[in-house]
């Protein structure tokens, strides 16, 4: 097949969206498919580099960080990819690409498939004064760029379940994102070969944007009131909230147990895992989680705030724990480190629930959709075919 993928992001910006659609361009090429993006340059030149095509755009991060916008007008690689003819396009982002998107899928024939990364309601203090308003407009615009594709794929059943109360109305397909495992092996190799020590607190680390969504300030209250435990705490990541993030640190007598790494790049990040003996996260902003499933690969045992999007990925007891108070917190976290027999089996557990979010298997079910909706269309072809000839 001939493939379209667009997104409003990518390399070399480094964020969850970016990592999918490289992932899965990588494996539907490895299948055998022929694999286009199209997305926005990070300033006002246009260019190809290779199979992918950037179109000029304008920063609009006054409304989001890194966020670029550009008009969905006319323009010579929107032209050269309608005579390219794909076979289906998958938009991967609901602003202006998405109506590059749709334009050529409305031209060629093709199956418009959109995969919905963001959850918006949790965003609305970028966009929004107003938390109320601003979530009503972002129910509105998801369900109007959703009703106008083919099909739609949700990461987890989480955000399954919120399309389906937004109302949208095309078929909706769960499919975690899946990563290239193979830089995290070396990780679970020493996770296995870790053992507690009783006087020595485990390192805990996040991974991932620092931003006021994903609720790192929890984690650092819990750590302000850590039951006499130094535990040593790994922030790797930069955002807009690292300025706060810091202050608090300072405010809460945490600067010699708080580690800003700040942003690494993606060839680096595996070796950061292994610095980590318990991945730690309070956000309840999630979608797909990538960096969960980086922990697991790592060999990294979790725990985690409560949330919908831990469903497949987190089972308490097994590679970790959930919590919803401190309580939970820190029996969590003293459930896994009390010795080394139970550090290590769950550290193996992590390892095995990592492989069923491989990107090979998440291709492979993407193409799944696509094929389906490639026969759908051409059976509502047939259908409409033979309508016609009964009148």
């Amino acid at each position: 097949m001939k493939i379209l993928l667009t997104s409003d992001w990518y390399e070399p910006v480094v964020n969850g969206v970016v990592t999918s659609v490289r992932n899965l361009k990588r494996e539907l090429e490895k299948r055998g498919h022929e694999v286009r993006v199209l997305t926005l340059s990070e300033n006002r030149d246009s260019r190809k580099e290779g199979d992918v095509y950037y179109i000029h755009s304008h920063s609009a991060g006054l409304v989001y960080p890194n966020a670029r916008v550009t008009l969905p007008v006319a323009h010579p690689y929107v032209q050269e990819l309608m005579d390219w003819k794909p076979d289906i396009v998958h938009s991967q982002c609901e602003f202006t690409t998405f109506w590059f998107a749709r334009r050529i899928a409305f031209r060629t024939g093709a199956p418009l498939i959109h995969t919905y990364h963001t959850i918006y309601e949790d965003y609305t203090h970028y966009f929004s004064p107003n938390k109320a308003m601003g979530a009503a407009a972002a129910r509105l615009l998801s369900r109007k760029v959703l009703d106008q594709t083919d099909a739609v794929i949700a990461p987890t059943k989480k955000v399954k379940a919120i399309l389906e109360r937004y109302m949208v109305e095309p078929a909706i397909f769960t499919i975690p994102t899946g990563i290239d495992l193979a830089p995290f092996a070396d990780g679970v190799r020493e996770k296995q070969l870790r053992t507690p020590v009783a006087d020595e607190a485990p390192v805990l680390i996040t991974v991932g944007r620092l931003a006021k969504e994903k609720n790192i300030e929890e984690i650092l209250e819990l750590l302000a009131d850590a039951r006499g435990q130094q535990y040593r705490y790994l922030l790797v990541g930069d955002g807009p909230y690292r300025e706060v993030l810091e202050a608090k640190v300072q405010a809460l007598g945490l600067t010699d147990r708080v580690i800003f790494a700040g942003m690494v790049s993606p060839e680096q990040v595996a070796s950061y895992y292994k610095k980590g003996d318990i991945f730690v996260c309070a956000s309840g902003s999630e979608t797909q989680g990538l960096t969960y499933i980086e922990a697991l690969a790592s060999g990294l045992p979790l725990v985690c705030h409560k949330d919908a999007c831990l469903e497949d990925v987190l089972t308490d007891g097994y590679n970790g724990w959930q919590y919803e108070n401190a309580q939970g917190f820190f029996d969590g976290l003293e459930n896994l480190w009390k010795s080394g027999d139970s550090y290590r089996e769950a550290s193996a557990h992590a390892a095995e629930q990592a492989h069923i979010f491989s990107a090979a298997h998440f291709a492979e079910q993407v193409e799944h959709v696509y094929r389906l909706a490639l026969w759908s269309e051409k059976e509502a072809e047939q259908w409409n075919g033979n309508s016609c000839a009964a009148i």
